[in-house]
């Protein structure tokens, strides 16, 4: 990174490249220092959308997941379906759900959740299908129902791979809803976006890339520690490894 900022600087201190087209580091950290306040009052309007629309993407994800895990018949009749929604790129369903449901912030969670559904739903998947068959035998032989096997081994085994399809849905949460807010409404940084572009601010609008970048990185972090909170197993499994 510090390379890049390195070339991107020199490439504006020799005027390489206009500067109302590139404009140099300097200016890009003096517009996020000053419109710093605002950004994060749109940025407040941008995580509710984001949130909203990850947690229904989470409980949606996780029953369905469920569902198709613990029925082959449901599995080969929504799979399809589930990879299908992810060959409609998100700009083009934009219009549609705004022209459905207005101009204010239900289109915009609704893009959210379609966005983060598909990888939470398979990764999700894939952890419960994952699991150890011999230990499932176990379980049966000792007497365990499905629902046991399922809250004691199923779900235990896949939460790796459900926190790596939530960092992936924790991103793409802030970007659909950047997006969705590039059709209009009255704030959130896709908003703030709009607005600094029309008026050929590319300082500002640099700003605002960065600080959605720095926004991802922070909920992907935060993810991290949950998962470390929710699977002290993993951590204690991998502080003997580095022992051995």
């Amino acid at each position: 990174m510090a390379v890049i900022v390195l070339i991107w600087h020199l490439v504006c201190r020799f005027e390489l490249v206009p500067g109302f087209m590139l404009p140099s580091p300097e200016s890009v950290a003096i517009a996020l220092f000053r419109d710093a306040s605002l950004l994060m009052d749109h940025a407040a309007i941008s995580l509710t959308e984001a949130f909203a629309g990850l947690f229904l993407s989470i409980i949606f994800a996780l029953l369905l997941a469920v569902a198709m895990n613990e029925s082959e018949f449901i599995r080969k009749t929504l799979y399809p379906a589930v990879i299908i929604t992810q060959t409609v790129p998100a700009i083009a369903m934009a219009p549609l759900l705004v022209l459905w449901m207005g101009y204010g912030m239900a289109p915009k969670i609704a893009l959210i959740f379609i966005t983060c559904f598909f990888p939470m739903t398979v990764s999700t998947l894939g952890g419960l299908m994952s699991v150890d068959e011999d230990i499932i035998r176990l379980f049966r032989s000792m007497g365990a129902g499905r629902l046991k096997i399922l809250l004691w081994v199923k779900l235990p085994s896949a939460m790796e791979s459900f926190f790596s399809g939530l960092r992936l849905a924790v991103s793409y949460s802030i970007v659909g809803a950047v997006i969705a807010e590039w059709l209009g409404g009255n704030g959130g940084l896709g908003v703030y976006m709009t607005r600094v572009r029309k008026s050929y601010a590319f300082d500002r609008m640099f700003a605002v890339i960065i600080f959605i970048s720095i926004l991802s990185l922070i909920l992907i972090k935060l993810v991290d520690m949950i998962q470390k909170k929710s699977m002290p197993w993993k951590s204690i499994r991998e502080k003997s490894e580095q022992g051995d």
